[in-house]
């Protein structure tokens, strides 16, 4: 791949919008420029409110091309009505940008399904995957976070599907933590061998059988298990795992508002909370899906990252900075070596940056 990476960014999409949007590129940006020395972005939304709040982050215009895009998607809308409108939305655009090969990657904190569908039908999948799906490394106990997958994307799956989001999965926590051979478990219902569905079971009796592959197949593993760090990635249909993904996110926050009450309980529950201060920071900061924002999905024929809809400057940063690392990983194409697939990647984008028009 190029020495210099080229993120397309849906400035429009997220809850806290444009200028959330803005400060987190241009954190992305100082965060990666020692390493990046080229990195641009393009930044898709309404041409003249993006210029606007540009002016806030002089180092950013610099190292990016505006692309004008009238409509944004809303977060309520249905994912077929959005595909309608994708020509002049800023999501729609921002992953055509990917398909036309003018960006390596896409990011966006817009409406999840639409992406999702827009993503399909515009990139499709990898020769021999049936269908994309959605994974995000999750805090654990261990050195490592865990890659889960799917966490939404497809409610129902079979042993096939379960299967390829493992060796997908397997990919991407090659990448992201660096590892050769990453232990993979299914989310059971228990860990015994008869347990669970019959697509649960065949997809297992199937990855025991593929030594070939390079990950370490580990069983089944509970829900209460998640974030022990015992496994690096955990397969799961997209109901069970959206369902596990919303009580973790829950469980974070019940236990910092938890730790607030408590400690504001009283004169010596302060004092208390001052002697222990640093460590209660700590698990703030490891709990803080800012810290771990940014999911893919996987299968396509490029990249696409999903940003939090709350993120804040930091969870859109580390979105960013998550996307750029698999772009110089080359991603989907350790995905395609993986499955056994011949894969061509799209040629690298032009790396010339016009900031004085905007698209």
């Amino acid at each position: 791949m190029t020495d210099q990476p080229c993120i397309a960014i849906d400035a429009m999409g997220g809850d806290e919008g444009l200028a959330v949007m803005l400060a987190g590129v241009a954190s992305a940006r100082r965060r990666l420029a020692a390493q990046y020395d080229g990195l641009n972005f393009l930044l898709v939304g309404d041409e003249t409110a993006i210029r606007a709040g540009l002016e806030s982050h002089p180092n950013l215009s610099a190292h990016s091309e505006i692309v004008h895009a009238p409509e944004l998607v809303g977060p309520n809308e249905k994912p077929s009505q959005a595909i309608r409108r994708a020509k002049v939305t800023s999501m729609g655009v921002t992953i055509d940008l990917v398909k036309k090969a003018r960006a390596h990657a896409a990011v966006s904190s817009g409406n999840t399904g639409a992406l999702m569908a827009m993503a399909k039908l515009s990139l499709r999948t990898l020769p021999g995957i049936d269908r994309p799906a959605l994974a995000a490394p999750l805090p654990t106990l261990g050195d490592n976070d865990v890659v889960m997958l799917d966490l939404g994307a497809n409610t129902e799956c079979d042993a096939r599907n379960l299967v390829q989001f493992a060796v997908m999965g397997a990919a991407y926590a090659r990448i992201i933590f660096e590892l050769d051979r990453p232990r993979v478990a299914l989310l059971n219902i228990g860990s015994e061998d008869q347990k669970g569905t019959d697509e649960i079971r065949a997809a297992a009796t199937e990855l025991r059988a593929a030594t070939h592959l390079p990950l370490a197949f580990t069983g089944f593993v509970e829900g209460d298990k998640l974030a022990r760090g015992n496994h690096d990635v955990i397969v799961c249909d997209g109901f069970a795992g959206n369902i596990a993904l919303k009580t973790a996110e829950g469980t974070a926050r019940f236990v910092g508002d938890l730790l607030k009450r408590a400690f504001t309980s009283s004169i010596r529950s302060k004092v208390g909370f001052l002697i222990s201060r640093p460590a209660t920071q700590l698990l703030r900061d490891h709990l803080d899906p800012n810290n771990h924002n940014g999911a893919i999905f996987l299968g396509l024929k490029g990249i696409v990252v999903k940003s939090h809809g709350s993120a804040n400057e930091l969870g859109v940063a580390t979105a960013i900075a998550n996307a750029v690392k698999l772009v110089r990983a080359d991603l989907t194409r350790r995905i395609a070596e993986d499955l056994g697939l011949d894969h061509r990647p799209a040629p690298a984008p032009v790396a010339v940056i016009d900031t004085g028009v905007g698209v």
